[in-house]
């Protein structure tokens, strides 16, 4: 079977870019950045994002494109004869399915808040506690969350079904576009706030004394997780794409081109959330709940505000549903190159097996709410636990040692391929970075993840 390609340089980089655009950048980003002083955590963010980040990306890129394979077999085309880096492909597959078993959840939420603010849910002048309360009615009723979980689950498998090019590709550009858009238009109406300059401040001039307040050292570590966690490596959720790529331009530029997208994303819904924060009184540092009762309560308090709060959600949904079907493109990938099977029916095996394997984390939160698993956390906690702190860093780190060490690809090989096309290049001497200074980097995070807060 022939394998498909990007019908565009554009396609890839927005696909790529969707991947990596979710809630990571518009929800935890903003918050974490709040708790962090503001700032000067950007700053480490995007310090720790050029020298983590990028080269990461470019050793999951480099493995896609040398092998024009999945995970698994992309491993085994390139790895030594009885060597046996390829299992490390069996846990990407797993972690990308555990992803999904819960990020379908979160994301159901987002499609489900839009639809509150179209309806009328949300009412200008509510009091805080009932537009807070809207949450926890929702967390309480499975039969609602599990319709929005279901819609996502089917929509994002229905999109893949139609291939690369005609489904994932197609959708993406159109997602992305708006959602480039979407939060342009929602900036500049925080820009136009009263009181919106305090919150700009707070956000993008340091203030190194606000920085002591949170910690120095916790604001360097909260910017280390933040920008080797956007891009979500580690699981073979890049790599997919890289095996898709043509070998026209070098994996540094385009690395650094989805990593700029990336950012501004993330920084973009800083500027959208800090200002409205500032205006209506509201502490910015709200945790989790920030986007779903901190900013309700805000939009409802702001002239047009079902208006703004439906577009804001409608962005949140694009931005999480453009990982979904990129991680379900991963998922039909590695059923299709590893059982043979057609994309149709990879479609529909997968479909089943994510919407059955997504219930616990919908009724983790009412049905089985008494539930503790992992050091007490509930469902979506424990599985995100498993993505975030472990299969992710420890994947990483083996992508890393596969793609610079001589017992795997060797980096002679990587280096090669990453610098294949025209663009920007890696010069040799980043070899001992790369094999030394870097697995410390992401050993730092993995350890710092395992201790308990």
């Amino acid at each position: 079977m022939e394998r498909e390609n990007f019908g565009s340089r554009l396609g890839f980089i927005l696909v790529s870019a969707g991947c990596a655009i979710g809630i990571g950048n518009v929800w935890r980003f903003p918050y974490v950045a709040g708790q962090s002083g503001g700032a000067v955590f950007v700053f480490f963010y995007l310090l720790f994002l050029l020298c983590m980040g990028v080269p990461v990306l470019t050793m999951e890129l480099a493995v896609g494109r040398a092998s024009g394979k999945s995970a698994v077999l992309g491993y085994k085309a390139l790895e030594k004869k009885g060597s046996k880096w390829h299992i490390h492909g069996w846990f990407c597959l797993a972690g990308c399915y555990l992803l999904m078993m819960y990020y379908t959840t979160v994301s159901g939420w987002m499609v489900s808040y839009f639809f509150k603010f179209v309806t009328g849910t949300f009412q200008t002048g509510m009091d805080a506690e009932a537009a807070g309360g809207v949450f926890g009615a929702m967390l309480a009723n499975p039969g609602e969350m599990g319709f929005w979980m279901a819609i996502t689950v089917a929509a994002g498998f229905v999109i893949c079904s139609f291939g690369l090019q005609k489904g994932l590709e197609r959708i993406t550009k159109v997602m992305m576009a708006a959602l480039l858009l979407l939060i342009v238009i929602l900036a500049l109406h925080s820009f136009f706030l009263p009181g919106a300059g305090e919150g700009l401040a707070f956000y993008l001039l340091p203030d190194l004394e606000r920085a002591r307040e949170a910690g120095i050292g916790s604001v360097i570590t909260a910017a280390m997780n933040q920008s080797f966690f956007t891009l979500s490596l580690g699981i073979g959720a890049m790599e997919i794409f890289g095996s898709y790529m043509p070998r026209e331009h070098t994996l540094a530029g385009e690395s650094v081109r989805i990593c700029v997208l990336d950012t501004f994303v993330a920084l973009m819904s800083g500027m959208i959330i800090f200002p409205a924060c500032f205006s209506f009184g509201v502490q910015p540092d709200a945790g989790p709940s920030l986007i779903f009762v901190t900013l309700p309560n805000v939009f409802v308090n702001m002239a047009g505000g079902r208006i703004w709060g439906a577009l804001f959600f409608l962005f949140m949904t694009f931005a999480s549903f453009s990982t979904v079907i990129a991680v379900f493109e991963n998922l039909l990938a590695g059923c299709i190159d590893n059982f043979g099977w057609s994309r149709k029916k990879a479609a529909w095996i997968n479909g089943i097996f994510v919407l059955i394997a997504s219930l616990p984390c919908v009724l983790g939160y009412n049905v089985w709410s008494s539930l503790r698993l992992i050091g007490g956390r509930d469902v979506l906690d424990s599985e995100d636990f498993l993505v975030s702190n472990l299969l992710l860093p420890i994947g990483s780190l083996v992508y890393l040692l596969f793609c610079v060490t001589r017992w795997g690809w060797g980096f002679d090989r990587y280096l090669a391929e990453a610098n294949t096309g025209q663009g920007l290049r890696l010069p040799g001497w980043l070899k001992h970075y790369f094999r030394i200074l870097l697995p410390i980097l992401i050993l730092v995070i993995l350890i710092q993840g395992l201790i308990p807060a």
